[in-house]
């Protein structure tokens, strides 16, 4: 009698830690979902707003660029004395070889023509292109005074500006602002740069929260997996109770992303007319899907390929799991069920062979093998030119959702080694 007193609230505070577990697993699985559900939406707004159509490949931002390149340049043309000395030589010598060309040029041109013969003789009688050259350091003068007033410089810049947009509209194709103005309009922003700030300073604070959920969920994996292993006899209640919590990591697994491809030009920068060019966090590619979005990607593209590898991703990634897990109980719950050919099949011999193993591998190494290419590649671009810093990065990474699948994975492993060798118990 005594030792039932001291066994019993043994089971009764396993099965209560079990049911805190599952209950935790839960509250923990959800709330990441619903996380990582706003956090995708102002990720790929971000990532819009990043791509490098609207920076390094944007006709519009090389406008404005180059405009305030020509105007700073233009505001520099405060000449100092000797700068204005040289400038008066520079700008005579052009204007007198000027002059003496075109002199030439009236010559020849008239002297095939009677006409033109005269008019030679009266140039050359009444002296006018010696006159000019005589008045060209009066004209130099007239030159530099209109590049000195400012209230010229702003016509020059305007018609920079002007000729600018008239250029780029006739060489090249505008840019679809679409998107982009409704995120702007979304958050309320005036500008690219304001909007890029505030997204990142709330997906900073998304990855903060959803780090405390991770972290609870896998500290509560940890204790059911342990319960599992260290527990003598399990009910089938408790056995339930695993089930429930293999279904819930499998949900999360498949609901949450399981890989974040991202390539992106960190900085790039270069000297222009003298000036410093810079461009930061240009996005190339970016992707981030659970394994759900693959397979419908899969299975609405048409093509018989494609089809075939949806089908073949949904039926071991999730239809043989869920089977799998629905066929444990109907074992453990309905003993006429324990000798039928299908339910012990699917929950003693599919195991070794129910992919969920290799699906973990899979996605594992096509990350590795994603992260290798993009690397490699990112490498070749920052050794195109020694002209320009290229500095590219590869934010490409596992996420939640693939190490709850591999949790899922090992848990439903556990639970039908357990099942195979030690039958449940009674509650």
């Amino acid at each position: 009698m005594g030792l039932i007193l001291l066994v019993s609230p043994g089971k009764s505070f396993r099965f209560l830690l079990l049911v805190c577990t599952f209950a935790g697993i839960c509250y923990c699985a959800i709330n990441l979902f619903l996380i990582q559900r706003d956090r995708q939406i102002l990720k790929e707004d971000l990532v819009e707003l990043s791509k490098i159509k609207y920076g390094l490949f944007s006709v519009d931002e090389w406008k404005v660029i180059l405009s305030q390149i020509l105007s700073k340049k233009i505001e520099e043309l405060n000449f100092s004395l000797d700068q204005r000395i040289e400038m008066k030589r520079k700008i005579s010598a052009f204007l007198t070889k000027a002059v003496s060309d075109f002199e030439q040029r009236y010559y020849e041109d008239n002297s095939k023509t009677i006409g033109g013969l005269f008019q030679n003789v009266g140039a050359g009688l009444f002296g006018v292109f010696d006159k000019i050259k005589k008045d060209v350091p009066i004209i130099t003068d007239q030159i530099l005074e209109f590049l000195n007033d400012p209230g010229n410089r702003d016509k020059v810049k305007g018609y920079i500006g002007d000729k600018l947009s008239e250029y780029t509209d006739k060489t090249f194709s505008k840019i679809d602002y679409t998107e982009h103005n409704r995120i702007l309009t979304q958050y309320q922003c005036e500008n690219r740069n304001e909007t890029i700030a505030g997204l990142q300073s709330e997906i900073e604070k998304s990855n903060q929260l959803a780090l405390q959920y991770i972290i609870a969920v896998f500290i509560l994996i940890f204790i059911s997996g342990l319960l599992l292993l260290v527990t003598s006899s399990v009910s089938k209640t408790e056995f339930l109770l695993y089930t429930l919590i293999c279904f819930c990591l499998l949900g999360a697994g498949l609901l949450l992303p399981m890989i974040e491809i991202d390539a992106r030009i960190e900085e790039m920068s270069f000297t222009l007319l003298g000036e410093r060019v810079a461009f930061t966090d240009q996005v190339l590619y970016y992707k981030s899907k659970s394994i759900l979005e693959v397979v419908r990607l899969m299975l609405t593209q048409g093509k018989v390929d494609v089809l075939a590898v949806g089908f073949l991703v949904l039926l071991f990634s999730v239809l043989f799991p869920v089977v799998k897990l629905i066929s444990s109980l109907a074992f453990i719950y309905n003993p006429a069920l324990q000798q039928n050919r299908f339910i012990r099949f699917m929950v003693f011999r599919t195991g070794k062979w129910s992919m969920a193993d290799v699906m973990v591998v899979a996605i594992f190494m096509s990350y590795i093998g994603f992260s290798g290419i993009l690397s490699e590649q990112l490498n070749q671009l920052e050794g195109l030119t020694n002209k320009m810093d290229i500095l590219t990065t590869n934010k490409s990474s596992l996420q939640t959702g693939f190490f709850l699948f591999t949790s899922f994975a090992i848990l439903s492993l556990l639970v039908s080694q357990r099942l195979q060798y030690k039958k449940p118990v009674a509650a």
